[in-house]
Parts: C-alpha cells; structure tokens; sequence
C-alpha cells in the first residue's frame, strides 16, 4: 500500500514509544491489523496497513491509541463500551490485557484478546477473525457481567477502529423504497458523521448498512485507499465517524444502541454482530471483489452452490388468480424454461381472504376457492411440467383484520393503550416471544411437512417496527429491539437445520434486509421492489459495491416499457435472473429472445456468478455504463455494455477491460442478439489490447444494450 496508509495509524501514536508487553498480529495475506499491550497493561491499536514481510518489525511501531475505548475515563470521544452498574454509580470501565490466543479455524485465523476490569471483574473478549486469501477481517466483542449484581449495557460497539490520514472521504449508500442503495459522498473534518438505522425488523430502508471509507483522495474503482466495512445484523445498525482535535479518526460499528441499552445477569454474556471488513490500496473494485469471494466462500448460504431462474406470477396476476389461471402460469414456465415457478402473495387464509394487503396476513391456510386443492394440487404441476415450484410467505407479520390477530393480539408488537399505526395495513409479530418464534418455524415446517416438494421460499418482512411495546419483554422495553432480531435468528437456525438445502429469498419492502447475517441462512436478497432497468442499473450497481451478482436477484418485468425487452434482460442477466411478467404480453420476437436468454445465462452463470466483477464505466458517469465479469482463470468473460439516454452526436470512447491476462489473445462476439442471430465474424485481441486500448462498447442508441463473451485462445 501507499506509504499514506502503511504508516496511518503509527503516525497517529505517540513519537514515544513504550516498552510493550506483548504485539499481537492479526493478518491476511495483504493486511495486517497490529495491537500492542502498554507497559500500562491497555490494548492498543499500532497498526492497520500493508502486511510487513518481517514481522518483527511490527515491534518498531509506537503503541497507537488504546483500541476498545470505555466510558468514564480520560478519553473525550465517542466510546466503543459504556457500562451503567445497579449497584454503584460509577459507570467507568477500564480494560487491561489478561491474555490471547489464535485459533485456526476453518478457511481463517481467529485471534481472541481477553480484557477486564480490575475493580469490577467485567470481561471483554475481543474476537477478530482473518481470512487470509480474501483479505478479508470480521470483528465482534464478547461481554461478560462478572459482578455480584446485574449490569446494564449502555453502548456496546462490535469494532472500534483508529485511522490517520491526510483526509477522509465516507461514501454511503441512501435512498428510499424503491430508491435504494444511492451513491454519496461527503469529506469528514472535525466532528461527527452518524449513519444509522431504527427500524428494528429490517437493516434498511432509508441507509443500506454498509460504507465505503477513502483515505486521502476519492478512491476510484481501480486507484486509492479504501477501507469498505459492514455488519452482520438484520436490525438497527450505527456506524460513528468521529474526526479528533488531532484530525485521527474513529470508526465505531455495531447495534445501534438507541432504546436498546441490555441487561446482563451475573455470569451472562452478550455477543454483538460481527463487523466485516476490507481495506484495499488499489481502490473500490478491488474491495468489492474481496467481500464477493469471501461472502461466497465463507457466509452465504450455498454460497459456492447453483441459482434457480424463476417466473414470478405476481406482475401477472397481482392477487387475481385461481388454481387454474396459477397452472398454466406453471406451463408458461416451462415453455419460458427457467428452472422454477414462484407463487407470490395472495394464497392463503379464508375468514380473511387475501384479496389485497389489507388482511389475512397471519392466517396461512390455502383460500379455498382460490386453491380448493391446495399447494399440492400445484406442486404436482410443477413436479408434471419439470420445474420446481416456489412459494411466497411473510411469516413474521400479521394484518389486524386476521384471525391470528383476533385469537393472539399479545403476540404483537403494538401499545396497549394507544391508536395502532400500520404500516402497510400491517403489524410485526413479537419475534422476542419464544411462543412466536414456534409459530414463525410452524409456517415454513407445516408448509414443507405438507408439501415437501416446495423448493424454495420467498421471505418477506415488509413493515419496520411500530408501536414499540411488547407484551412478553414486560419492564424491560428496552431489550425489544435486540430481542426480536435473535428470535429471528432462533427460527432461521431451527429451519436451516431442519432443511439445510432449501433456498429462501431475503426481502423486505425491497432492500431492507441486505446483510450479510442475514445471508447466512438465505441463497439470496431482493435488492428493490423497483425494476426499472435504469433504476436497476444503480441499484445493481450500489449493492455491487459489497454483495456479489450471486445474491442479487434481477428480474425481467413490465418497469418502463419504453426500455426494449432486450435492455431489461441484459440488465436482469447481471444478477440472480428471473422473470416476473405476462408472457402473452410478450412479441412472439420478445418470447423467443427471452428464452434464448435463458439459454445463455445459464451457460454463463459460472462467469457471472462466481467470476470476479469489474465496474468498468458507472452509471453514475453520464449516460452509459458497463460492467464485466471474468472467471477466476481469465479464460472466459462477459461484458455488458448499456445506451441510457445518449445525447445527439455525443462523442463515444472506447472502454478498457479489466481482469485479462495481458499475454493471452482473446476471440470477442457479441451474443444474445435482439434478433437471435449468432455473431460470425468474432475478433481477436491480445489481453493487453483489450486493456490499454479498449473496445467501443457504447452506442447513439437510446436504451440499448450489447454482451459480449470473450473466451481466451
């Protein structure tokens, strides 16, 4: 790395150097992230930059800053820990080294540093895991009451940070439903930035969680220093920016300690979600691919596994369909030759029948005269027709007008002597409630105990958390937040146990459940409920960022008709593709470009699924974009390359490819063609050609899209 970033947090210690105790590495194959123990008996951070070849020199750094800041003390700044004791008002901390150790792990290295307080005999482990191919950490804390009486914790941070460099850029991703995952950048100076969540369901709907943080300039996609971090937590989320009088920074990441300060017992302890993160010297695009291997390697449910292509109904039907109407929706699939049929909302319960989001959620019995036959009646079709069969659920929500509401009202979240606020026409479930987490698991075990040729589920969760009152948590309000998000996790264990090979889409009203905890028990995520193939060219682009093609599913539906079917498949092919529309809407040109579509998404998904992604051009730049995957031996690779809105007579450059062997010579076709024609007349181009001079990927054509395979000679 620059020497800016292999010297950042030694030039933010002290020029006095202190008789260490002990100087403990943590290192991936690229970075290091160095803490030493003062001669006072404190942790601190020396080091996070370009690993050293000779480790010993690691003993040359000063100490840094004291690496887990506790209320109380001398520090001036936002802390990591704030502990608040029944049985004395001091809420100091201080936390001295007892010890560590490093534990190989599976595909990792994990190093676990124990802390405690003298005076009070609370523990803090600090637990860093290092994946050392991907060059990739995660870092969580464990904290244990070792006092006499019950403690209460205030903040509780899963990282804590230290960074010195010339400036510091944070980018973060904003929006919306509907908007997701927008790009903004800002220059931290003195003070601090605060980007954080209170929609206690969901991770996001006005702030994807997750940033990218320059140091120095704006990093680009192939140039700078760019540290790029998440959590791992399907609930509220705070990350602290902090700039010092001395222009250092501090980045604390964890739950968002608002209404959720938690009581520890004697003896309990309280594990925060895991941080994840990547520092790059060669910019975003080489951060992104980090986090893309390492998610598919190492935290994605099947992550290294195949994707279903799919035909949704619901763009078809909305909630108007029948047994009938759904059975020739399951033959269209076939013809279409995607791999899976997926019946969204609108199956089930009868005294409410679900005819809009008004009612029924909650009750999830077939409607009779929708279904008289039940899901069987489909799954059988679908088994008949060569599919498989999908099914929509929304497990963790109920409408007032059901009869899981009338008969269980104590199992909502809602205030018992206010006027209920819906959202949606909706109210959460109280997933604190062990009664509830038995009932949630029952939706998805009654339905496979049934019906076990359902293949997959599409999870949604499309209300936040409103009229904040639990019934079971009683006069302790304020664990609700923290609770309901591990009674969450209680019941995907209890489900991915049960059935370890069933895929299950993660949505939320869109992109408000994009985690990568989350993930561990879902193949995939619904990035928005907008299919626009421009505004999913940005959003595809935003969770780009940190979530690989694997997990983001795209589908093909009726969004802006005025963008050729053509635009919007190509758009859809750079994702987990699917198809959510009316096939007799469709040309009988349109239908056959559809299914030569599938065709060669399937036969490219090992590039673009689990190839490394290059963000060539942004969307963001003007008026064209591009994006290209590459496998992981640079034999094969996909180009997409988009027209939005072109100006007349706009002057067209060309577009230098990434991820080639410089070496090799590669043949070049357009595939996929409107017309189904196959390009006869391919080129061939050295490796390095293709990325010093480029190609002229772009076009004067409004709304038109090219691919492009490139395979190695």
């Amino acid at each position: 790395m620059k020497s800016t970033v292999l010297t950042f947090v030694a030039l933010a210690a002290s020029a006095n150097l202190c008789a260490a105790m002990e100087i403990i590495p943590i290192e991936t194959d690229a970075t290091a992230l160095v803490y030493t123990v003062g001669d006072d008996g404190r942790l601190y951070q020396s080091y996070f930059g370009e690993r050293l070849d000779n480790a010993a020199e690691y003993a040359n750094l000063p100490k840094g800053k004291e690496a887990y800041l506790t209320h109380g003390m001398e520090d001036y700044f936002e802390p990591a820990l704030h502990i608040n004791r029944t049985a004395t008002p001091n809420s100091s901390t201080l936390l001295l080294y007892k010890n560590h150790e490093v534990i190989d792990r599976d595909g990792y290295k994990e190093t676990v540093i124990t802390l405690s307080d003298p005076e009070y005999a609370d523990v803090v482990k600090l637990h860093l895991a290092a994946f050392g191919p991907e060059n990739v950490f995660k870092s969580w804390t464990e904290i244990t009451n070792n006092e006499k009486q019950p403690i209460e914790l205030e903040k509780y941070a899963s990282s804590m940070l230290h960074l010195t460099a010339p400036g510091y850029i944070l980018t973060q991703y904003s929006g919306e439903w509907a908007n997701e995952a927008n790009q903004l950048s800002q220059e931290l100076h003195y003070g601090k930035k605060v980007v954080d969540t209170k929609l206690g369901a969901r991770a996001d709907m006005h702030v994807s969680p997750f940033f990218q943080l320059s140091l120095g300039d704006q990093a680009t996609e192939t140039e700078g220093d760019v540290l790029v971090g998440t959590l791992g937590w399907t609930g509220n989320f705070r990350y602290v920016f902090e700039v010092d009088n001395l222009g250092d920074l501090r980045v604390i990441s964890g739950i968002n300690p608002y209404f959720s300060s938690y009581p520890l017992a004697k003896g309990e302890t309280f594990v925060t979600p895991e941080f994840i993160f990547t520092l790059s010297d060669k910019g975003t695009g080489a951060a992104s691919r980090n986090l893309h291997d390492w998610a598919r390697r190492h935290q994605v449910k099947d992550g290294e596994g195949n994707r279903m292509t799919l035909l949704n109904n619901w763009e078809a039907t909305y909630f108007d369909f029948d047994e009938d109407k759904l059975i020739k929706l399951i033959g269209e699939a076939k013809e279409l030759g995607v791999d899976m049929f997926l019946l969204d909302d609108g199956w089930f319960a009868n005294k409410y029948p679900r005819h809009s989001d008004t009612q029924g959620l909650g009750d999830w019995d077939e409607t009779a005269d929708k279904l008289p036959n039940g899901i069987g009646r489909l799954t059988e079709e679908a088994k008949k027709q060569g599919v498989k069969f999908g099914l929509w659920i929304e497990p963790e929500m109920v409408n007032p007008k059901s009869e899981l509401y009338e008969n269980h009202k104590d199992w909502v979240i809602t205030l018992p002597n206010r006027e209920e606020y819906y959202f949606r026409n909706q109210l959460v479930l109280d997933m604190s409630n062990p009664k509830v987490q038995d009932y949630v698991f029952g939706v998805v075990d009654n339905l496979m105990t049934k019906y076990p040729d359902i293949a997959y589920f599409k999870w949604d969760c499309n209300s936040p958390i409103t009229n904040i009152y639990s019934s079971y948590e009683g006069k302790n309000q304020e664990k609700l937040y923290v609770d309901y998000v591990r009674g969450l996790y209680k019941v995907l264990d209890r489900i991915k146990a049960k059935y370890p090979d069933l895929p299950m889409m993660l949505c939320s009203g869109g992109g408000g459940r994009t985690d990568y905890e989350g993930l561990k028990y879902f193949t995939e995520m619904w990035p928005s409920d907008n299919t626009d193939p421009i505004e999913r060219l940005f959003i595809q682009y935003g969770y780009s960022q940190v979530f690989p093609a694997k997990v983001q599913c795209a589908h093909v539906t009726t969004w802006n008709k005025k963008a050729p079917i053509k635009f919007r498949t190509n758009v859809a092919m750079m994702g987990k593709l699917g198809f959510d529309l009316n096939l007799h809407d469709l040309s009988a040109d349109d239908l056959a470009f559809c299914k030569q579509s599938i065709k060669e998404y399937n036969r490219l998904k090992p590039v673009i699924l689990d190839g490394d992604q290059y963000r060539l051009v942004s969307p963001y730049e003007g008026n064209h974009t591009s994006t290209m995957f590459v496998d992981k031996e640079a034999r094969n690779a996909v180009v997409f390359a988009f027209d939005v809105h072109p100006r007349y007579n706009e002057k067209l450059n060309n577009v230098k490819l990434q991820g080639l062997n410089p070496k090799a010579d590669y043949t070049v076709r357009e595939i996929n063609r409107a017309d189904c024609s196959a390009d006869n007349n391919p080129k061939t181009y050295s490796g390095q050609y293709l990325m010093t001079v480029g190609l002229p990927l772009f076009t004067n054509g409004d709304l038109s899209s090219r691919i492009y395979e490139l395979n190695r000679k």
